[in-house]
């Protein structure tokens, strides 16, 4: 496997990006003219592509919004460039496998993929550097910490999209029902989450604990708010940090969703998707996620949650304070066996223009890419507690063997089950999955 190295935008926040946007720069920001995604250098590339097909690729389950907006895209792709679009829809939980497929055989063209997934794929040789596209146009206006991890010795190998921040979801008509307050405390959501489980069942999660593929999302908000973090780069070594006291004191709050009995103990490996479902069937009251999350639950439910049913709330830190978030978001980038790489490099463009772009975030329940936009969903009641999550927003370890141990040997999960299951404590599992983080990443 070729390793690469990676810049050092670790070290920068989402908060810069959040900064741009709601107290502005001293200079104007300077946007490129976007001639390379606008209507004259389409017209002059549309007889070159018409007749071709570019396969693309999203990362999710489709909606009838997400559709409607893929189908405009796409149809204005075709407008522009002649070309047509083969569209698939990979599932999340599909996505590491399908991937891993289409490195040693046939992929797509083009790919949405998650922000933190870059490192890997790119260490895969399965995405190709786009660097020329990068800060040109439209797209000189994204600001350059979004390029975090897509950017690995001084070559980019994926766009920004939407950022991800995530606050809790929860049921707003049951809070309303039950009288309940939005929690502006570890203690108050607690008692909140009690008072949903002894009105609605036993079997509902008063807040969902997450222990799947994504557990790291709750996890990492619990860990980063107590001051701790995964793993730091001491010159060319990783260092385990999770079993410093920092980064325990999360790791109890995680655990204690289950042990203090929030959340199902048969229910140790469900992820969002899981728990987006059940909380459609009314099965749940609280979990952390993101506005993408709506549409799914509005198909799941049958359409009866829905609106003013649904609220977020920023998630509060035990110590105090909001907790702060992961700082994700998606990409697309250049499949990198393709052989349309021109034409790509044109959807790429026009997707990641300031239009389509804002309207990918808004239409999806992301945040958008572009300052301006951001700025104006500050004091959104709905928009609001992601763009404040945003400004605090942490990242996990930038290596490509990270996905090893946050998904594919889930290092921390087991470790979270093997203290609920009363196998370890605390400290032992903490100081076994410290010892294999530092393997994985160190290989």
């Amino acid at each position: 496997m070729k390793i690469a190295k990676i810049t050092a935008a670790t070290a920068t926040t989402a908060a810069l990006a959040l900064g741009l946007a709601a107290c502005g720069s001293s200079e104007p920001t300077k946007t490129a003219e976007p001639a390379a995604s606008g209507s004259a250098a389409a017209s002059e590339a549309g007889p070159k592509y018409a007749g071709k097909t570019l396969t693309v690729w999203r990362l999710g389950d489709s909606n009838p919004a997400a559709a409607k907006y893929m189908e405009e895209l796409n149809a204005e792709f075709k407008k522009q460039t002649g070309a047509d679009v083969k569209l698939e829809w990979i599932p999340w939980p599909q996505v590491n496998d399908k991937f891993a497929a289409a490195a040693t055989g046939t992929g797509p063209d083009v790919t949405e993929i998650g922000n933190d997934q870059v490192p890997l794929w790119q260490s895969q040789d399965a995405l190709a550097p786009i660097t020329d596209i990068a800060h040109a146009g439209d797209q000189a206006a994204i600001p350059k910490n979004l390029f975090g991890l897509e950017t690995i010795d001084n070559e980019v190998y994926g766009l920004p999209w939407g950022a991800g921040a995530r606050a809790v979801l929860y049921r707003a008509d049951w809070f309303k029902e039950l009288k309940i307050e939005v929690p502006k405390t570890w203690d108050e959501l607690v008692a909140a989450a009690k008072k949903i489980q002894a009105e609605k069942g036993a079997d509902v999660d008063g807040f969902a604990f997450n222990g799947g593929s994504d557990a790291n999302h709750l996890l990492g908000a619990f860990a980063w708010a107590e001051g701790g973090e995964y793993a730091v780069k001491e010159g060319d070594k990783w260092v385990g940090k999770v079993s410093d006291p920092t980064f325990a004191k999360g790791f109890e709050t995680y655990t204690s969703l289950v042990t203090d009995g929030l959340s199902g103990k048969s229910r140790l490996t469900q992820n969002t998707v899981d728990i987006r479902k059940r909380f459609a069937n009314n099965k749940v009251g609280m979990y952390l996620t993101a506005g993408w999350d709506l549409p799914g639950i509005e198909v799941d439910s049958k359409g009866k949650l829905k609106g003013d049913k649904l609220a977020f709330f920023p998630l509060p830190a035990k110590s105090g304070g909001e907790a702060p978030s992961f700082f994700g978001g998606n990409d697309i980038a250049l499949w990198g066996s393709t052989q349309q790489a021109d034409l790509g490099k044109e959807y790429l463009k026009l997707a990641t223009s300031k239009t389509w772009a804002d309207r990918y975030a808004k239409e999806g329940g992301l945040l958008p890419i572009y300052p301006d936009t951001l700025a104006a969903l500050a004091e959104d009641p709905v928009q609001g507690p992601f763009a404040r999550a945003f400004a605090k927003a942490k990242a996990f370890p930038a290596d490509p063997n990270w996905t090893e141990a946050n998904e594919t040997k889930a290092v921390l999960q087991n470790a979270a089950r093997a203290v609920i299951e009363g196998k370890k404590d605390t400290a032992t599992a903490l100081a076994d999955a410290n010892k294999e983080i530092e393997e994985i990443l160190n290989q």
